[in-house]
């Protein structure tokens, strides 16, 4: 594992389609609940730092540049207590939004590596806080994590942001740059801020894509489980616009189609700034899943491949999206990867 301070001074901090006892609830300091970082225009995969210039206000060179904030990581009510451990309701904030969330403190002595969970797609209308996630938030707490989930802006508890799908969902994405600042500022004995691990599924995937190469340094290792595609236009094609989602049509409105802006369409897509990516990644993806094709996760692990990135990808025979027989095996694999980096 690379030392912190190494990691976070080489940092440059954001997609796509994812509580009764308190206590730690001050306010962070800004040199450890900050994170900034300086990037324009985009890159190919090995290619040299771009020159500074004009980039899209929605894009991920705009997240690149942004000052991003995580701090006031709040513990509400005890949603449930096991033997091994306590789960609890917990706001944070990130860039002026109170972002909401579960969180599994295992019991005994810490301090305790983290993992910051990103769901998949769940319509907010119906989403309920920690929901997407349950297995492996136990099994993980289990194994001795902190385990923040969290729900994402425009869900559950937490704050609006009307404009988020129309922006391709790319706030979720600081809403996770913003939980793993939360939880290194937090002063918690229980959480070693030094390890954090992240873990997205789905939808959530896109959103550790997007993360690695925005925010280099930031965590230590990164799982994407059955991960939605890193080229939005493909998500849009394959989930919103066969349903006829009216947000398909208010996105091409705001930003054009990938014929009429190309370039647009490549500042969005991760793949564009794998270059980027400091951390190992392991991408597992079932051989069967009708909901995302392992097609894109072939991809996504090639092109970070071909950029010299330490990525590994694990094709799981006969498993769909949400694994089945394969799951408890699969999560000894990504146990074990995040054994490897965060112990």
């Amino acid at each position: 594992m690379r030392p912190r301070g190494t990691a976070c001074a080489a940092a440059g901090v954001l997609l796509a389609v994812a509580a009764g006892c308190t206590g730690g609830d001050g306010t962070a300091a800004p040199a450890t609940g900050t994170v900034t970082t300086s990037a324009a225009g985009e890159r190919t995969p090995g290619s040299a730092s771009p020159s500074p210039g004009p980039v899209d206000p929605v894009s991920l060179p705009a997240l690149m540049r942004r000052e991003h904030t995580g701090t006031d990581l709040r513990l509400g009510d005890v949603l449930d207590r096991t033997s091994a451990y306590t789960r609890y309701a917990v706001t944070y904030e990130a860039n002026g939004l109170t972002i909401s969330g579960v969180m599994n403190i295992p019991a005994g002595k810490g301090p305790f590596p983290a993992l910051v969970l990103a769901h998949g797609y769940i319509d907010p209308d119906v989403y309920v806080s920690g929901q997407g996630m349950p297995r492996e938030q136990d099994r993980l707490a289990r194994s001795g994590y902190v385990v923040l989930h969290t729900d994402y802006r425009n869900h559950a508890r937490s704050d609006d942001d009307p404009d988020n799908d129309v922006n391709l969902r790319l706030g979720y994405t600081e809403d996770v740059i913003g939980a793993a600042l939360a939880l290194r500022d937090s002063g918690r004995p229980e959480i070693d801020g030094e390890r954090i691990g992240l873990f997205g599924r789905s939808m959530g995937g896109g959103v550790v894509y997007n993360t690695l190469v925005v925010a280099p340094g930031l965590f230590d290792a990164a799982v994407a489980y059955a991960p939605v595609s890193a080229r939005p236009e493909e998500n849009l094609d394959h989930f919103q616009r066969p349903d006829g989602d009216p947000v398909v049509a208010r996105i091409e409105d705001e930003h054009g189609t990938p014929e009429e802006d190309p370039a647009f369409w490549r500042g969005v897509s991760a793949l564009t700034y794998a270059d980027r990516m400091t951390e190992p990644l392991l991408i597992q993806h079932g051989t069967a899943d009708e909901t995302c094709p392992p097609a894109w996760s072939r991809e996504a692990a090639a092109v970070f491949d071909e950029a010299g990135k330490d990525v590994e990808l694990r094709a799981v025979a006969g498993e769909g999206h949400t694994f089945g027989p394969r799951w408890a095996a699969e999560m000894d694999v990504t146990e074990a990867f995040f054994e490897r980096h965060l112990r």
